[in-house]
């Protein structure tokens, strides 16, 4: 048994009282290696679940209330809210995300039940790696097993992505909830948005490392210019069929120059741009992996930070410190953001035997830039949401 699982278990017990029943749940969060900002586009994305997420205690109760605690949010103590009431907090904002995926429930006809929700959870919040669809998926296979609800895992994927679209108010794409998922040990996944398929891709990075650093800036998405960005990208699609395509999603068009003369406005010529470009690097680096080419893998990341500095704008000072600092160390082949951006976190590939004399050298220059101090994280790749004991 897992003894993470197990002391969930336990501080659940001794938090709440009453009957031991409680079930585990697991659910990692997730690392983009390339592809961003185009899952919404119906676009290729490259992700994998990570070997640390959220474990979930849940049982029953009989006081119809839905009562949640977080280790991460542990000052806010136990939330009680009753079984039949979905109002969004302000005050308690992470009981939002458990909150939608239990309306997703109940509209579906699951309700008049009440539960105690221990959550612990060792994703950073606000890093970029998917906690939010990590606490979803948790809470996802959890109902459908306490209601024997028979959902497969593609519908708590859409669920999710729905509560997140409709109740939290984020336009994100599938990609997230979908790689939470879906994730496989040692495999990464080539993701179909469009037509909601995946293939599993070796992830053996030989002797080269894949270095997660969280710039420690951090952001709250629904009042980020992500929905600004998706908002651009529908005006492009209008732009695109009104000039006579017919198509349903901005990453069904492989060649973006054409259309140089079509979409006047140059900002949303850079945004069309990056998406096209970005679905193209996405089809190169699952060849290149399967080549195991690391180098050509770390210049089409740095490839894929560019557009999202300069063609997207979704990156800012300190992601953009992380790779202006790490790009010219000595066995670095590549540095990216990961995930929405805004902050959060960024990826970089570097050979094993620098890793070391990397972090002691960045840890300096980054605080000196940024005046933040960096964290470093070495991700493997996991398998999705499950139940653990």
């Amino acid at each position: 048994m897992n003894a993470i699982a197990r002391n969930t278990a336990v501080a659940a017990l001794n938090l709440f009282g009453g009957s031991p029943d409680f079930n585990v749940y697991f659910a990692p969060g997730r690392v983009n290696l390339i592809g961003e900002h185009i899952d919404y586009n119906g676009g290729l994305v490259f992700p994998f679940a990570i070997n640390f997420g959220t474990y979930l205690a849940v049982r029953e109760n009989d006081v119809q209330l839905n009562r949640f605690y977080s280790t991460n949010f542990a000052l806010q103590g136990v939330v009680e809210i009753d079984v039949d009431t979905f109002v969004k907090s302000d005050s308690c904002f992470w009981t939002n995300y458990p909150l939608g995926v239990i309306k997703e429930f109940y509209d579906r006809g699951f309700s008049g039940r009440g539960f105690d929700f221990y959550f612990f959870g060792d994703i950073p919040a606000g890093a970029g790696l998917s906690s939010s669809a990590s606490i979803e998926l948790v809470t996802a296979i959890a109902l459908n097993d306490f209601y024997d609800a028979r959902l497969q895992m593609l519908d708590m994927v859409l669920l999710s992505q729905h509560s997140e679209n409709k109740f939290i108010g984020l336009n994100c794409g599938i990609m997230d909830q979908y790689a939470v998922g879906f994730g496989k040990e040692s495999f990464a996944v080539l993701l179909d948005c469009g037509a909601l398929s995946h293939d599993y891709v070796n992830f053996d990075l030989n002797h080269v490392s894949l270095l997660l650093i969280n710039t420690n800036k951090k952001r709250r998405l629904s009042e980020s210019k992500y929905n600004e960005r998706f908002a651009e990208c529908q005006s492009l699609l209008r732009i695109v069929n009104n000039a006579g395509y017919n198509v349903k999603s901005l990453c069904e068009i492989v060649d973006y120059v054409p259309f140089e003369s079509i979409i006047k406005n140059d900002v949303l010529f850079r945004r069309f741009r990056h998406v096209v470009s970005e679905n193209n690097r996405v089809h190169q680096t699952a060849r290149a992996l399967n080549d195991g080419d690391l180098s050509l893998v770390g210049s089409l990341l740095n490839s894929s930070h560019h557009s999202l500095r300069y063609d997207y704008e979704v990156t800012g000072k300190e992601l953009d410190a992380v790779a202006d600092i790490a790009l010219p160390f000595d066995g670095v082949l590549g540095v990216r953001m990961t995930g929405a951006g805004f902050g959060g976190c960024a990826i970089v590939l570097i050979s094993d035997d620098n890793v070391n004399a990397f972090k002691d050298f960045f840890d300096v220059a980054y605080s000196s830039a940024t005046g933040l101090i960096p964290s470093f994280y070495s991700v493997k790749s996991s398998d999705g949401a499950k139940k653990m004991i």
